[in-house]
């Protein structure tokens, strides 16, 4: 994958391990029409080569607005339920790909923006960044996720409340809702997420696969199943070389201690 495989609504930049994708349509407010989804897809289900955490963030003063409603024109039922499968499938290509994906959220991160933005595996939010759903106002419902990953994060009555007065939380509200597990003042969060993103392309690959794959379907799964699944990637991760060769590193003083100290 290349800058020159995505749409011109997809900027990229790679440096070393971490890739920096950025929503490039700012005169949309970076709404996301099919081009920037069907670009998104591409790009995640095959990163480039190397690179071990993604930054994604919104060119301008905005993360997303959510789906260009221009795409929803003149659709029937059946192409409408199409389409959303298409959002479902874009957004589980993130959420379920080989790298670890940090948004970095400001301004408006309403609708299928605020859905993109739940894929993601670690959210980062400068203090501009307000969140809402106006698919209720709009007289349509949500088809890009959001019933199924928003629930998780902030509850459902939560959404029952955005979704039915035109709700909007501002940076403080969200990140106290549980929508993001960072709240930077500024314009801190493309650096906060870069030296996150930094931290995470240093973890072991097969820890990286753990979080990534198992520990989703440990936290679903029945609490019997759950803890048989954990103890079987406990003993996969812990057995292989690489989990060896840093955990002498750590008893010989060598590794790095919890709160970054050497």
């Amino acid at each position: 994958m290349s800058a020159q495989d995505l749409p011109p609504s997809l900027a990229l930049q790679c440096d070393g391990a971490t890739a920096v994708l950025t929503l490039s349509r700012p005169h949309k407010r970076n709404a996301i029409d099919d081009d920037t989804l069907l670009g998104l897809e591409r790009f995640f289900t095959a990163p480039p080569a190397g690179v071990r955490a993604v930054v994604l963030t919104g060119s301008g003063e905005h993360f997303s607005a959510g789906l260009d409603l221009a795409e929803l024109t003149g659709t029937d039922i059946v192409a409408g339920i199409a389409h959303s499968r298409m959002w479902h499938r874009v957004m589980a290509a993130i959420e379920s790909g080989p790298v670890p994906v940090i948004s970095v959220l400001r301004g408006a991160v309403i609708g299928g923006g605020l859905e993109l933005a739940c894929a993601t595996h670690i959210r980062v939010a400068e203090s501009s960044a307000f969140y809402a759903l106006p698919e209720g106002q709009r007289g349509i419902f949500v088809g890009g996720g959001g019933s199924v990953r928003l629930p998780r994060l902030i509850g459902t009555a939560r959404m029952v409340d955005l979704m039915l007065t035109g709700r909007v939380y501002d940076a403080e509200e969200g990140h106290r809702a549980g929508l993001t597990q960072y709240l930077v003042p500024g314009d801190k969060g493309l650096a906060t997420a870069l030296d996150l993103a930094g931290r995470i392309a240093g973890a072991a690959p097969l820890t990286t696969f753990a979080v990534l794959q198992a520990l989703p379907r440990i936290a679903e799964a029945g609490p019997a199943a759950g803890l048989l699944l954990e103890a079987l990637m406990s003993a996969i991760a812990q057995g292989s070389d690489e989990a060896k060769t840093r955990m002498q590193a750590f008893l010989g003083g060598r590794g790095p201690k919890a709160g970054g100290a050497a």
